[in-house]
């Protein structure tokens, strides 16, 4: 190297140091930052205890005309568990509801009658849809007013849903299987085929609450008629529950009328009707005084009536039995090659 570069060198490097130097002379005065450090977090309060709240007392209401009315006598009763415990207060119906059930079910007979086959299975479809949706809520219910465990609560739901496709599927067979072409001798056709007898009252079972109920209702609507049943006691639960099923599930209103309160009290009133036309007696203890004073009044119009059977199972195969007695066959002649 140069001498000159040398030089040149030397000269730049003093030129660099004093500026090297203030550099730390102010990195030296610059005052350090204080390092903050955050207080370490307080514990937490203790949650204060839950104040006592009072549950709400639930009022089951009537199910008529695809309405929820409270009974017209301003009347309810306590539904308690086998236990004692409380479950809910249900409306005690009266003559006059039991009336009005009547003239909703003749106002929504003739037009479920005329409904295709097809679409009642539809709609019976429909309502096992929904009371499997909410199957929860019913095994609940079940266990709580049996006084049952829910695993049985839920068996029930499953055997009730399961009644209600099996009569759905009925719906559009029974003209093929309860029907006939009858031989004649003469030039006609004579047909037969099963039609609904119009308006039915059904007392249901007081257990299986859920199952029982079904078991009456299903088979006398599938055929085409509709129904007013009194459900007893502490089935108004889950019978007001299915009744809000049946309010969602394109059912139409007055097919299914729902009373709850005391058989001994609605049943004479629906028995003596005039525009009842026939009468299950499920839920009426078989020989007794009562179920033989509702055949005698049942006698003055001529309707049909099932009678109670002891014992029955209502878990057992339900077949045509329960659907036969509310169908009636009409017979038409038809003249050939007219």
């Amino acid at each position: 190297m140069s001498e000159t570069k040398k030089a040149e060198t030397k000269k730049a490097d003093a030129k660099k140091t004093p500026k090297a130097g203030k550099a730390a002379k102010a990195a030296k005065a610059a005052p350090q930052a204080a390092v903050v450090t955050s207080p370490a977090p307080s514990p937490a309060p203790a949650p204060a205890p839950a104040t006592p709240r009072s549950s709400v007392r639930k009022t089951y209401k009537l199910y008529i005309g695809g309405a929820f009315p409270r009974s017209e006598s301003g009347r309810s009763y306590v539904v308690t568990a086998p236990s004692g415990e409380f479950i809910a207060n249900a409306a005690q119906a009266s003559r006059k509801d039991a009336r009005d059930a009547v003239r909703a079910a003749r106002s929504a007979q003739a037009g479920w009658a005329k409904a295709t086959a097809y679409n009642r299975g539809q709609i019976l479809y429909r309502i096992a849809e929904m009371l499997e949706e909410r199957r929860d809520q019913f095994a609940q219910q079940i266990a709580s007013v049996e006084g049952v465990n829910v695993a049985a609560g839920y068996a029930q739901v499953d055997a009730a849903v399961d009644r209600w496709v099996w009569y759905a599927g009925w719906s559009d067979k029974l003209t093929q299987v309860l029907g006939s072409a009858n031989p004649v001798a003469g030039p006609y056709w004579n047909v037969s085929s099963p039609e609904p007898t119009g308006v039915v009252a059904l007392l249901a079972p007081a257990r299986p609450t859920l199952l029982g109920l079904t078991s009456v209702v299903a088979p006398a609507i599938v055929g085409g008629n509709a129904v007013v049943v009194v459900a007893p006691d502490a089935a108004a639960v889950p019978a007001v529950t299915l009744g809000e099923v049946m309010a969602t599930s394109d059912l139409p209103g007055g097919v299914v009328n729902i009373l709850t309160g005391a058989p001994a009290e609605l049943a004479p009133w629906l028995a003596s009707h005039l525009d009842v036309n026939a009468l299950d007696l499920a839920g009426i203890q078989a020989g007794s005084t009562l179920a033989r004073d509702l055949e005698v009044s049942a006698a003055e119009n001529l309707k049909r009536v099932v009678r109670p059977a002891a014992g029955y199972d209502w878990s057992a195969d339900p077949g045509l039995a329960r659907v036969k007695p509310f169908l009636e066959t009409k017979t038409v002649w038809h003249p050939v090659g007219i």
